[in-house]
């Protein structure tokens, strides 16, 4: 129990330090954006890329779990789509609500992987994500178009553009790529990705924390709590549930149950800004499902070691 603690607490360590560094002004709040921008376009890429890369893909185990990913993914779009007409918010904030319900934060969830599974629960997650980004994204991003305020007509071709042009997608597949080409490690290249991913993790989290915003959670506490309830109580076990339901290894079903109890994504902000979503109430689901998210994550894995 105790090593478990000690892998998940400098997580939130890390995230607690962003926080205070954004509250504190030690850098100026024009600071942090660029090194957003860095984080996600190169740095975050550079650790996808060869993690994807490298993955034993052709295991039960990733299998299984990136399976339960999207499974969980698509049933609780659905049910969050049929549900729609029972929510007395405008467009733009179920465009919020929608995103906190089926996007995660990865850069939360992976180094907990990193800390108490070590380099192989690390593949097997980066597989997890390659399953889930592509499905969050295209779902996320047409719910924008459809009920954001910016309802402009989009093509398919800009539909297409608007999902492929972000980093992480493309990190995503381009591992993927590799992978299944069968490229080995090419030297120099491989040395350079593992260089910029080993910068990602710990500034991914600091930056995490610099953009928590709590400004909206007093005053939208229902919805909030209602998002959070969705993405730390009810996600994990279904999660958890499909993943020893399509025969997952003990592995496979922890970091299928950590990656439902991950919080929010940083990026659904940046989205909901560009695309015409309820940026502030999206701010709020993050920076709520981040805190909750200190409690579940050490609770759960305490749960599942001990059963």
């Amino acid at each position: 129990m105790a090593g478990l603690l000690a892998g998940v607490l400098p997580v939130f360590v890390l995230i607690a330090i962003g926080y205070g560094l954004r509250k504190s002004d030690f850098l100026p709040d024009a600071t942090w954006r660029p090194i957003e921008k860095l984080s996600i376009h190169i740095l975050y890429p550079g650790f996808l890329i060869p993690a994807i890369w490298n993955a034993d893909i052709s295991g039960g185990g990733a299998g299984a779990a990136g399976a339960a990913a999207v499974t969980s993914v698509l049933i609780i779009a659905v049910l969050t789509l049929v549900t729609k007409p029972l929510m007395k918010i405008d467009g733009p904030a179920f465009t919020s609500l929608f995103q906190g319900a089926i996007r995660w934060n990865s850069f939360v969830f992976l180094p907990v992987i990193q800390s108490v599974y070590g380099v192989d629960g690390l593949a097997l997650a980066a597989v997890v994500i390659a399953a889930m980004i592509p499905v969050t994204n295209v779902l996320c991003v047409i719910v924008l178009v459809r009920w954001g305020a910016d309802q402009r007509a989009m093509s398919p071709l800009s539909l297409a553009k608007a999902i492929l042009s972000n980093p992480i997608l493309l990190a995503c597949l381009i591992g993927l790529a590799l992978n299944l080409a069968g490229v080995p490690r090419l030297a120099g290249i491989s040395e350079t990705l593992e260089l910029l991913g080993g910068a990602a993790l710990p500034l991914g989290l600091i930056v995490a924390g610099a953009g928590l915003s709590f400004a909206e959670v007093a005053r939208r506490r229902v919805t909030i709590g209602a998002v959070s309830f969705v993405k730390l109580i009810v996600t994990p076990p279904l999660m958890w549930g499909l993943c020893v339901l399509y025969g997952g290894d003990e592995t496979a079903q922890a970091i299928a149950l950590l990656c439902g109890a991950s919080p929010g994504a940083a990026a659904s902000y940046i989205l909901a800004r560009q695309m015409g979503g309820d940026a502030p109430l999206m701010a709020g689901i993050v920076a709520l499902t981040t805190v909750g998210s200190a409690i579940s994550i050490p609770v759960l894995l305490a749960l599942f070691h001990l059963a």
